[in-house]
């Protein structure tokens, strides 16, 4: 599958190189292909990988994933071309000092960004856990939960098939259900009792943690 990701930091560069083991072309999305660090990101991810900018890197992309700051991310994605694309939205509107969401209440950060990409399928996933969790998700009380929410039942499968064999519970519809568990430090994130959930707990296939 060819996958953009938006961002070469911790949680676009760790999907990354996990998309790029299991086969995905992986194209990041940044300011300055060039920099070495983000050369270091690519030359991990597989040997399909490239650098470019973020229009010329979401051009082919089946897939886009955002793993931007919050704060530079609606302007990015209200200038590039997503629609019919699947994206997946892994950032969280944190307010500064971590001290809650500036999105919060009647809205959200998911449904922000579907608003800013009308002709995409949006789905929050990857936001309720940190980074290192999508290499090794394996705890002595048993995988991570990953909550993932969208309208759009193809996209919501896709997005299980890219998991880090996290163990995938459904937040809902729309893409704002998993930001508050984000938003506070995620004690709902093993609740089956969440709405819209299915309380499964059904385990994602091994993804990007390969």
């Amino acid at each position: 599958m060819r996958i953009a990701i938006l961002g070469a930091g911790s949680v676009g560069g760790t999907l990354g190189k996990g998309f790029g083991a299991r086969g995905h072309q992986v194209s990041y999305g940044v300011r300055d292909p060039a920099a070495p660090a983000v050369q270091a990101v690519v030359a991990a991810s597989g040997p399909s990988a490239r650098a470019a900018a973020p229009a010329e890197a979401v051009r082919e992309a089946e897939v886009v994933v955002l793993a931007t700051p919050w704060e530079a991310t609606l302007e990015l994605v209200r200038g590039l071309s997503l629609t019919g694309k699947v994206v997946v939205d892994a950032t969280n509107p944190l307010a500064p000092g971590l001290t809650g969401l500036v999105v919060a209440g009647t809205s959200s950060g998911g449904e922000e960004v579907q608003r800013s990409a009308p002709g995409a399928r949006v789905v929050k996933c990857f936001n309720t856990t940190g980074a290192d969790n999508f290499v090794d998700a394996r705890y002595p009380g048993g995988p991570v939960t990953m909550l993932y929410a969208g309208d759009d039942a193809e996209a919501k499968a896709i997005v299980r098939t890219l998991g880090a064999g996290l163990r995938a519970r459904h937040g809902g519809r729309g893409a704002a259900q998993p930001e508050p568990a984000a938003g506070t430090g995620g004690p709902a994130l093993d609740n089956p009792g969440l709405p819209g959930g299915d309380g499964a707990g059904d385990r994602l296939p091994a993804g990007a943690a390969g």
